[in-house]
């Protein structure tokens, strides 16, 4: 008898025998025995993962004597003519050879006569996404109505190609990549069966490069056994397919982290030395530092990692000096230079200089944290601050941040403790002021607005600001979330964090003064020996703001508006030019 690879020999023959598909193989079997087959089904997955030996299976299953039946004779010679490829009414078909429509239409005349000697007549088309869009609209009526003797089993590595009117049709089942583990337990019971010794590190060599597909492990296994005869060692398995050991990527991600590049660029010169494919390289230390970024995040959880126990040491070990957003920023470092790696003239260099970034994004610091400490780094009184009575504890100096001297220098400041004054305690005029000036440097646009508003309250870290009736409709144009972020931003800067900011209409205070200007000679009344000025009419209050508004443009609102990032963008679109300010 002719020799047989591997991958035929030990190939699964009942759905018992499926490794790591239980989900699709448990259900095809309840359909059997529940007598609720389709008409169509569409196998889906990576290569290597099963959809083909699934489909025969299923096919034994329903053309077996006695049949539909899970349990069938192995013996049966129906389903020995379909293990063998020879049945008659079990037609496979592979869909990148027949994918014009001229075969379709043979296909879909032949449908309509009953097997000759099985209780169905079924088409396995294989690979059925390369058949033309033609061929699949010719299919279409018969996949949808087809006689009472025909199923129609489909098999695809790429579903999204499938004119989704054929998947709406079929029922899908996905195939997973088959965890590791399952394939070293595979290839374990193989290696004894066929007299072979062979350590556990080589069959997890094995399996990581089996990428989840079990026939390309068997496939492997079956070239290791011509190359290394009845003893196979890791080396093996290693030199042969160009792997890295699991003890050099732990090394070398080891070493990354704690910051030892002439360790990384040591072991990385070994590696490349020794002809290791740097793809392969890359691809491992992206799967070992995304391993460590699911170990961190879900505080251990070892069911969703697929790793030896070696390696889960190794994860506690390293997720202790490193963080998730550190992890986060050396992906991306990786990704980029995996992406990168195909059109690269000089691999190496590419490789060393992403090693150097992981290192550099391993202890940089975020922007947002880098704001965050700058904004500390301001003080215990930030700029234009409402003062207020210090706490009873001492509050420590202010740490002056450390220089810059590089492009990519890593900030790594000491907290400042700054006195947060409490809302009870300010002056709402005077911080509104403070808020104002604030806005005004952002936005003038926005601060004009502002000026006929006044502050109502500051309670429950809620600060509330009032318009006049007057001016009851600057609501509208003022109440916008872009607004309320950049009033708590400013508060934030006066030492009132996490503060929440609301618009409503509300009376203005008798004889108050108006919001941009000095707060401190207004709000404390007449000067002795000067009587309080009348009152003004709504109209004269308007009058006044406008005429003050107006001088305050002339004095060098020009510049501010140009300035304002949404007059700029307003120029932009519209090929304008500032020819005069208003308020």
């Amino acid at each position: 008898m002719s020799y047989q690879v591997i991958a035929r020999k030990y190939r699964p023959q009942r759905f018992s025998d499926v490794v790591g598909q239980d989900h699709v193989t448990q259900t095809l079997a309840n359909a059997i025995r529940k007598q609720r087959i389709a008409h169509a089904y569409l196998f889906c997955g990576p290569r290597g993962t099963g959809k083909t030996t699934v489909a025969r299976i299923f096919a034994k299953c329903l053309n077996c004597t006695g049949g539909p039946k899970v349990d069938f004779d192995d013996n049966d010679p129906f389903c020995q003519e379909i293990a063998e490829g020879r049945s008659l009414d079990v037609m496979e078909i592979d869909g990148a050879s027949n994918r014009g429509i001229d075969e379709i239409r043979a296909l879909r005349d032949t449908v309509k006569y009953a097997p000759a000697a099985s209780r169905f007549k079924i088409y396995i088309i294989d690979e059925v996404h390369m058949l033309t869009k033609e061929a699949f609209n010719a299919l279409l009526k018969t996949l949808e109505e087809p006689p009472a003797h025909v199923k129609f089993m489909f098999a695809t590595t790429e579903p999204e190609k499938v004119l989704p009117t054929i998947l709406s049709r079929c029922q899908r089942f996905d195939l997973r990549r088959i965890p590791a583990a399952l394939i070293v337990g595979h290839l374990t019971l193989i290696a004894k069966q066929e007299n072979v010794k062979i350590d556990a590190a080589a069959l997890h060599a094995i399996a990581r490069g089996a990428d989840g597909g079990m026939r390309d492990a068997e496939s492997t296994l079956d070239q290791l056994i011509s190359f290394c005869g009845e003893k196979i060692e890791e080396g093996d398995v290693l030199s042969m397919f160009g792997l890295t050991a699991r003890s050099q990527i732990l090394g070398m991600s080891r070493a990354l982290l704690s910051g030892d590049i002439a360790v990384a660029l040591r072991e990385l010169d070994s590696l490349a030395g020794n002809g290791k494919d740097l793809g392969r390289l890359l691809s491992d230390l992206l799967g070992h530092f995304r391993n460590l970024l699911i170990f961190q995040v879900s505080r251990g959880d070892m069911s969703l990692l697929d790793v030896t126990e070696p390696e889960a040491a190794s994860m506690a070990e390293q997720s202790s000096n490193v963080s998730s957003d550190a992890l986060t920023r050396i992906l991306e470092v990786l990704s980029d230079c995996e992406s990168r790696l195909r059109d690269a003239s000089s691999k190496r260099i590419l490789v060393e200089v992403a090693l150097l970034k992981v290192i550099e994004a391993r202890a940089a610091v975020g922007i947002d944290a880098v704001l965050k400490q700058l904004q500390q780094w301001r003080g215990e009184k930030p700029s234009g601050a409402v003062s207020v009575a210090p706490p009873a504890a001492a509050v420590p100096a202010r740490q002056n941040p450390p220089d810059e001297t590089a492009r990519g220098a890593v900030i790594q400041p000491a907290p400042a403790q700054a006195t947060i004054p409490a809302a009870a305690e300010c002056d709402l005029e005077q911080l509104w002021h403070n808020v104002l000036e604030g806005v005004g440097r952002v936005s003038p646009f926005t601060r004009s607005y502002l000026l006929e508003a006044h502050p109502v309250s500051f309670k429950n870290n809620r600060f509330v600001v009032g318009f006049d009736p007057e001016f009851a409709d600057h609501l509208a144009l003022v109440d916008t979330s872009k607004n309320r972020v950049l009033i708590q931003t400013k508060l934030g800067e006066l030492g009132f964090a996490d503060t929440q900011v609301g618009f409503v209409k509300a009376e203005a205070p008798p004889n108050r003064a108006r919001a941009g200007g000095p707060v401190s000679a207004a709000s404390s009344g007449p000067e002795p020996g000067k009587s309080a000025p009348a009152a003004q009419s709504p109209r004269q209050k308007t009058a006044a703001r406008t005429e003050n508004a107006k001088s305050e443009s002339d004095a060098g609102g020009l510049d501010d508006f140009r300035n304002d990032p949404l007059i700029q963008k307003a120029i932009e679109i519209f090929k304008g030019q500032i020819v005069e300010v208003r308020s």
